[in-house]
């Protein structure tokens, strides 16, 4: 099948992100709100990068990841939510197609990067648990390195294979977006070509990234939680598990938002946009929350950059 309209995507300069769809007077509630809990992603996920980097406690394969899912926290709220609150503010509500098609790699880049990042973590909790006597041996800081560096190869590669196909279609003379980003689906909902390779490429990508990263997960934390209840003391056990629960609280935050937004029916694309503010914005907000209230080391560390600074003052 050809195309179904005369315009091509060559032919597209722009298009217009739609956002809510909600009384002109409420644009500035909306503005107010996604410049708040955007200041507050960058105030966490950068004091979290600071305190990393600046204790020297820290200087652990734990912390080298999880100061790598703060960065990749803030860059993917950040590819959106500036664009976002502009839009609020304008009556055009545009975005060039060169722009949109970059908004669209670096979300993509980052959020399937995340993916891979939390399978490593998974990982490095299953040898710190599992093989604690082995831990320094296996988590060198030379696999950390290759590891982060797999997951931003990955996202990478995925990111443009998806580029490529989304906005190598041709265009119907809608420029409309129904949504406040450069999302796929609302891209392929206004374009006239035949988008049978389009779905064959995402069903082939979303399986090549979702399925490793969720066996990792997964297998990872049966062998942790067979460990665990290996361990004879309560106190112990509890021990084991604390070390554990804060990513897979942040494992079951961003999976569980992505699976709400993908399950939601197309029928209601509202609901849709609501559900995508909680993985774009609130959860690279409660992550390092996450992480800093429930991490000793963390609380620890944030205490002694405080000292020193009354201490100076």
């Amino acid at each position: 099948m050809g195309d179904k309209g005369a315009g091509n995507h060559s032919d597209v300069t722009d298009f217009i992100l739609v956002g809510f769809r909600v009384r002109p007077e409420l644009h500035i509630l909306l503005f107010l709100l996604f410049l708040l809990v955007y200041g507050m992603v960058l105030l966490g996920n950068i004091s979290m990068i600071g305190i990393i980097v600046t204790d020297s406690q820290l200087n652990t394969p734990m912390y080298f990841f999880l100061g790598n899912l703060s960065f990749i926290d803030l860059s993917y709220s950040t590819v959106i939510a500036p664009k976002a609150m502009v839009n609020f503010m304008s009556e055009k509500k545009t975005v060039s197609f060169v722009g949109c098609a970059a908004q669209f790699f670096f979300f993509a880049l980052f959020i399937v990067t995340e993916g891979f990042v939390l399978a490593a973590m998974a990982y490095d909790r299953f040898i710190a648990i599992c093989n604690p006597l082995l831990y320094s041996v296996h988590m060198s800081r030379r696999l950390c390195t290759q590891l982060v560096a797999g997951s931003y190869f990955c996202g990478w590669v995925s990111s443009i294979l998806q580029v490529s196909v989304t906005f190598s279609v041709s265009f119907c003379a809608s420029r409309v977006i129904d949504h406040f980003y450069c999302d796929s689906y609302q891209i392929e909902k206004i374009s006239c070509s035949n988008l049978f390779v389009n779905k064959m490429v995402s069903l082939s990508l979303a399986a090549c990234i979702i399925l490793p990263t969720v066996v990792v997960i997964v297998v990872s934390y049966m062998y942790i939680v067979t460990t665990v209840l290996k361990i004879p003391s309560s106190e112990g056990r509890k021990k084991a598990f604390s070390t554990c629960s804060s990513h897979l609280g942040v494992v079951s935050l961003l999976y569980g938002t992505v699976s709400f937004v993908y399950l939601t029916p197309p029928s209601n694309p509202e609901l849709r946009k609501v559900a995508s503010v909680f993985y774009i914005l609130v959860t690279p907000m409660l992550n390092p929350l996450i992480y800093s209230l429930r991490n000793k080391d963390v609380k620890q560390a944030l205490r002694k950059i405080l000292w020193k600074k009354k201490a100076l003052s």
